[in-house]
Formats: structure tokens, C-alpha cells, sequence
């Protein structure tokens, strides 16, 4: 008993101090010392039963030390315990994917959880396999359970480390049988965190899918992009049954070429913001769970008014707060938004009036830094936007005349966003392709509109945000995700829903969301052509008395406008966005489980056991003594009887010892028998030729024993340590 609790006790120290290595700093309080005995304590108890109610006992201590578990939640039924043990247990364990280690126990408690429930279980499993006297089980989970934070975390004192783990193992088995694993375990490159086991990327069962970032393009070089096949659910949200689009930030600086992320902030009043934004009652509630997301931005319905992050979020201004530090999986916040749905009646009221916010330079009608569009209705507008259409922005000039014909001549700023909105979705010959060709010469959103009519959401949104501040409607890129996928009371949101859209401002109802991509998302709002409730006939019919010319409405246009045309193939959807340049997956990466990390375990102590009883007899053999030639021959075989579990004595005579094989093998020994006894008792001369013959004859008699064992049996033998004397 007081082995076991030497032996137990040691490890256990040295468990702790690898897996707590992990922390920085390192966490104070007894509370790994009181999990280290409570997990050695029950082995120490007789009879069997009582070592089970301990245990038992122990394991309700370790989830009130750690997990802050009271048993008494045990009653009645159980529900008060095992429920939070698992749900805070896996989010602890899944944290170790996303925060590098080592990491602030004060900051992140269920990470250190986490620790103290691996020195605990371990201990407890390295202190039972030492109180049964299985010594190579407990080598196994002893390698286990110290030298796997060690290769989680490499640094620090390694051949410290090493040379511990050494010390343990040999004592709890022959010395040498351990040192190759020990030292691979400790202080090989091999087996460290950034080469062979890369611990993030095993592959449990239940393995998390792993963080994926959707940095929406606001850097695009519209040159395509490809997707991963795989989705991955970086988003649930709890919030009513209606399509809102799930936005994230705005891109509301185009430079000449590209989209870019340049927000800016309103002043005090958030004079954009509208009256009825004001009101609570007015505002979409939803609680966010982030999921597998990496990004820093609010994620939030529509325009997100307010969140319950606090000082964990900066707000930079229209609508977008970002998280500092970053989203975190199983992150959990409440967004406010406001998501207005007029009506295509309400909104062709809406005069061209728009603050000057929003009409100044370096605001929402910049064509590029220093040129600034007249806002829609202003007299004199086409002679006053032709003079900054020169020089490298004589090709959005082309672009400008496009917008005008699709638009036609109208007072309404309603008739020309929803008229280039049906025209890019339904009516103008655009096609999706995530790899469209671009035109020589000619800027991509320009190439887009006037030549290949072939993008995506990026050319899309890019095209029309565009075209819209060229008729002088503020407008501008928003970037986030389409609905995603409705189960009962919240929505699931893949990396596959990411998307680019337009906002529109109006007067009244702030900025609206308009898509463009053609088989894309639903807005709600029937205001939209992209709506299930958009009254197709019912919008031509209104503006067909507003509008002169248009390709979309008035004279003519009304026959073009579908709620989806039929002749275009349904695109598979815009996926994760990265800045610059085109979106390729990444390789996956193979490596190694933690399966594979064991089936290598102990495959290497297997070999150290092999080598060690292949040099302990290669040593008995280096006398030129017949005698003790005899004598090492005599004890090969009685040892390749233990390790086939065949008991022999250790006085035997040699023909006692033949005796032995014959009988309980059926194989005759009585040659080496003969020759082995030669060697020992002879006179000199003939004991040398003797101890020759013994040797063979004994290769000869493994040779044939092993032929009459089946492989099982063999295989167990060449592992067996019942010959070093550990059986």
C-alpha cells in the first residue's frame, strides 16, 4: 500500500506540473494537490466494493473543485449536474482550439476546468493500473498523461521534464525500457507542438468544426473566387421567422477600382438614424451564439441599432461595433436592430432630400477620393458630373450612361434603385460565375456591366452601389450573410451564406437593403424585387407613370420585369470573403490523431521491451565460458517459456527444463537438453564444442516452439515483460 501511494503520488506531481504549464500564470490555491489525492486516496482502499464508493466519492469532489458542482445537484434526477458538467466541460475543452496556450486561468476558468479534471482523471488511472501491478499499463497512461501537454507545449525546461518523466517510469518499470519513449516524449522536435503532433488539428470523433474567418472582400480584385466544399456553421441566432440579412460592416469607399471598409462615425444626434429607430418597441431582438467565427465584427440584423457587449465592443459608427480581442467561440451576445419593410407605395413618396452627412465629400456620393456626385434631382446634374468623368475615370462615364438607361427619366430615387436592382437580377442577361473573365482595359465593374455581364456578389453589389452614386443616390456596399437556414426558433448561418449587398438611405426609413446577385437570399421587405412578396405587375404598374425611357419601367418595360427569370441557372451562392486578391481553400492538413499518437506509443515501448530482453541476452552470451554459456542458454529458455505465460522453475536441471517444453508445448527439447548439460558438466575440452551445440540446438528449438505457437501467441511473447520479471 504504501508503494502504490509512493509510486501514485509522484506521478501525479508530475502530471500536475506538465498540464498546469499550460496556465500564466500559473494558478494558486491547493486545489490540483487536493484533486492529485483525491484521485489516489480510493486505490489505497480494500475491498473491492469500498475502492468503487471512493472513487465514486472522488469524482463528485473533482466536478464540486472544478466545475464549482455541488453533489447536492445530484438530487433529484440528476439534471442540475450532469447537464452543466457536460456543458461547461466541452466549452473549456473546445477553447483549447481557439486561444493559443498558455492562457490566463483568471480569464478563461473553464480552460482551467478543464486542467484540473485531466490531472485528476489521469492521476486516478495511473494510480489504479500501479495498485493492480499492471506495470506496463501504467507506463502507458503514465506516458499519457505526462508527456502529452508536453508535446502540446514545447519550451521551457525540456530535459528537465524529460528526466522526470524518466525518474517515474523507471520505477514502475525496468530501467532503460522507458528512456527511448521518455526522451521522444520530452524533448524531440519531432513530436513538438509546430511539427509532428499538431494538436489543433486531431481528429476526435466528436472534433469541432474548426474557426473559419469571412472577411467579405472589401479589398476585391473580382478575379474569382473558389470555395471550400465543406460548410461550416459560424453563426445561431434566435430571432423571428423573417429573412433579415445578417450584416457585419459597410464598404463604403470605392477608390477607383474596389470596395473598401472606411467607416466613418455621426455625430452625437446619429442624425441618419430615423425617429422610429428610437423606439424600443420598433427594433428587432436577437441573441447571437457564435459558433465557429473568426472576425471582430457585431454581427446583427439589418441595421444594428445597440448590442449588450459593453465595454467588449468599440463602435466605429453606421451601425458597426467590433469586438476587441475578436469573436470567441460559444461567444454569446443580444443586437438590437432596425429593419424597416415599407411599402413600394410609401417609397416612391420619398423626395431626393438628403442630408448634408451624407452629400459631402468623402461621404456616400464620393466616386474616388476628390470627386463627389451631385445628389439625385439636382439641376444641371449631367453637366456638372461630365467635367470629373475625365482622365482615368473616363471609363464610368460608360458606366454612368448605362445606369441612366436602365433608370430612364424619373423623379423617384425608389423607381431607379428597384429598377437597377430587377435589371441586374432578373432582366439585364446577367450570369453568376464564381470565375468570370474580366475585359482588358477596362476597370472590372465597368468590364462587368458593359462587356462579360459574368461575377459575383462582389460585382454585383459593387456594380450597382456604384451606378446608383453615379445618379446621385447615396448608396453604398454592405457585407455580412444572407438568412442561412430556419430550425423552429433560431437560424443556422454557414461560412456559405456569406454575401455583399447594396444599402440605399432614404429619408423617413434610413438605409434599406437592395440585392442584386441573382439567386441569392430574400429580403422581406416587398419593397425589394428579391421579396417572395414583391408584386411584380403591381411595381409596374406604379411607376410606370414616374418613369420615361427606363429598360426596367415605363414605356415597354413592364413585360421585363419577373420575379426570377427561368432562363438563368441558380447560382450554388457567394461563400467566405478574404481581403485581396482570389479566395483559395486551403489544403487540408493531414495529421496525426490522437489514436494514431497512442498505436505510435506503444508501438515504441513495445520495441524498447524487445530490444531490452534481445540486449539482456545478447550480454549473457559475451564469456568464452562454457559453463556460463550453458547456464545464459538454460535461462533464454526458461524465459521464452514465462513470456508464453508456461511456468518453469528456476532450480530446473536442463532435461527438467527440456522436460518442461515437451510437455506443456509438444516439442521435443531433448537435444539441446543433452548438449546444454554437455557444456555445463563436461570436462573443459569437450564443454566448448558443447556450448556450441547448445546454441544451436536451442535456435533450432525456438525455431520450431515458435512454429508450433499461433501468431497471437508469438506476438504476445515478443512483448511479454514476464521475462524481465514484471508479470
Amino acid at each position: 500500500m504504501l508503494k502504490t501511494a509512493l509510486l501514485s503520488g509522484v506521478a501525479s506531481l508530475v502530471i500536475a506540473v506538465d498540464w498546469l504549464r499550460f496556465e500564466e500564470p500559473r494558478s494558486g490555491g491547493g486545489r490540483p494537490f487536493v484533486l492529485a489525492v483525491a484521485a489516489v486516496a480510493p486505490v489505497l482502499l480494500r475491498p473491492l466494493w469500498l475502492r468503487l464508493i471512493a472513487i465514486a466519492v472522488s469524482a463528485l469532489l473533482a466536478a464540486w473543485v472544478a466545475f464549482s458542482l455541488s453533489p447536492l445537484a445530484l438530487w433529484p434526477g440528476g439534471e442540475g449536474f450532469f447537464g452543466p458538467f457536460g456543458s461547461r466541460f466541452s466549452r473549456g475543452f473546445l477553447d483549447f482550439y481557439d486561444y493559443r496556450v498558455p492562457f490566463d486561468p483568471a480569464e478563461r476558468p473553464q480552460m482551467h476546468a478543464v486542467i484540473l479534471i485531466a490531472i485528476f482523471g489521469f492521476t486516478l488511472a495511473v494510480a489504479l493500473a500501479v495498485a493492480a501491478r499492471r506495470a506496463l499499463l501504467a507506463v502507458v497512461l503514465f506516458f499519457v498523461a505526462a508527456g502529452w501537454p508536453a508535446t502540446l507545449l514545447s519550451g521551457g525546461n525540456e530535459l528537465g521534464r524529460g528526466l522526470a518523466i524518466l525518474a517515474v517510469a523507471l520505477a514502475l518499470i525496468a530501467a532503460g525500457a522507458v528512456l527511448g519513449g521518455a526522451l521522444a516524449l520530452s524533448s524531440s522536435p519531432a513530436v513538438a507542438k509546430s511539427a509532428f503532433l499538431d494538436w489543433q488539428q486531431w481528429d476526435f470523433y466528436t472534433h469541432p468544426q474548426k474557426s473559419v474567418s469571412v472577411r467579405y472582400i472589401w479589398d476585391a480584385s473580382y478575379d474569382g473566387v473558389r470555395f471550400p466544399k465543406k460548410k461550416t456553421t459560424v453563426l445561431i441566432i434566435q430571432a423571428p421567422n423573417t429573412p433579415y440579412y445578417w450584416r457585419a460592416t459597410v464598404l463604403d469607399r470605392f477608390d477607383g477600382t474596389r470596395w473598401l471598409e472606411d467607416v466613418w462615425p455621426e455625430n452625437a444626434r446619429r442624425e441618419l438614424l430615423p425617429a422610429a429607430a428610437r423606439k424600443r418597441s420598433n427594433l428587432v431582438q436577437q441573441k447571437v451564439t457564435v459558433a465557429a467565427l473568426e472576425d471582430n465584427h457585431v454581427i446583427g440584423a439589418s441595421i444594428p441599432v445597440s448590442n449588450d457587449l459593453g465595454k467588449a465592443a468599440a463602435y466605429e459608427g453606421q451601425g458597426v461595433s467590433r469586438v476587441i480581442g475578436g469573436l470567441q467561440r460559444g461567444q454569446h451576445y443580444s443586437v438590437s436592430s432596425y429593419a424597416p419593410r415599407p411599402t413600394p407605395e410609401e417609397l416612391v413618396r420619398v423626395p431626393p432630400s438628403y442630408p448634408r452627412a451624407l452629400t459631402k465629400p468623402g461621404r456616400e456620393l464620393d466616386l474616388v477620393r476628390g470627386v463627389t456626385a451631385p445628389p439625385f434631382g439636382t439641376p444641371g446634374r449631367e453637366a456638372l458630373l461630365s467635367k470629373p468623368l475625365t482622365g482615368r475615370l473616363v471609363p464610368y462615364a460608360k458606366l454612368y450612361e448605362r445606369a441612366r438607361q436602365v433608370a430612364g427619366e424619373t423623379s423617384s430615387p425608389y423607381a431607379a434603385v428597384v429598377a437597377l436592382e430587377t435589371w441586374f437580377r432578373t432582366t439585364g442577361g446577367f450570369t453568376y460565375s464564381q470565375q468570370p473573365a474580366a475585359t482588358p482595359g477596362l476597370p472590372p465593374l465597368v468590364g462587368f456591366v458593359i462587356d462579360t455581364k459574368t461575377g459575383y456578389c462582389q460585382h454585383f453589389a459593387g456594380a450597382m452601389a456604384l451606378m446608383l452614386r453615379l445618379l446621385g443616390i447615396p448608396a453604398r456596399v454592405a457585407a455580412g450573410f444572407v438568412p442561412g437556414h430556419y430550425h423552429g426558433d433560431f437560424w443556422e448561418v454557414t461560412d456559405h451564406d456569406a454575401h455583399t449587398w447594396v444599402e440605399v438611405w432614404f429619408r423617413g426609413y434610413g438605409w434599406l437593403p437592395f440585392d442584386p446577385t441573382p439567386g441569392r437570399g430574400h429580403l422581406s421587405g416587398t419593397y425589394s424585387s428579391t421579396s417572395l412578396g414583391f408584386n411584380a405587375a403591381g411595381a409596374a404598374k406604379l411607376l410606370a407613370g414616374l418613369v420615361k425611357g427606363g429598360e426596367v419601367f415605363g414605356s415597354g418595360g413592364a413585360a421585363g420585369i419577373l420575379p426570377r427569370d427561368p432562363r438563368r441557372p441558380n447560382p450554388v451562392g457567394d461563400r467566405p470573403f478574404v481581403t485581396g486578391g482570389p479566395v483559395t481553400p486551403k489544403p487540408k492538413k493531414t495529421t496525426p490523431s490522437l489514436l494514431f499518437f497512442l498505436f505510435l506509443l506503444a508501438a515504441g515501448v513495445a520495441a524498447v521491451i524487445v530490444l531490452l530482453k534481445l540486449v539482456r541476452r545478447k550480454v549473457r552470451y559475451l564469456t568464452r565460458d562454457p559453463r556460463r554459456l550453458a547456464v545464459a542458454c538454460a535461462r533464454e529458455l526458461a524465459e521464452f517459456l514465462q513470456d508464453q505465460r508456461v511456468p518453469a522453475a528456476q532450480a530446473a536441471t536442463f532435461r527438467e527444463l527440456g522436460g518442461t517444453v515437451a510437455e506443456r508445448l509438444g516439442v521435443d527439447a531433448s537435444n539441446f537438453a543433452q548438449a546444454a548439460t554437455a557444456a555445463r558438466y563436461g570436462p573443459p575440452g569437450a564443454a566448448r564444442q558443447a556450448a556450441g551445440s547448445a546454441r544451436k540446438e536451442l535456435r533450432d528449438l525456438k525455431r520450431r516452439l515458435r512454429k508450433s505457437l499461433a501468431r497471437g501467441d508469438r506476438a504476445r511473447g515478443l512483448v511479454s515483460v514476464r521475462s524481465l520479471g514484471l508479470g
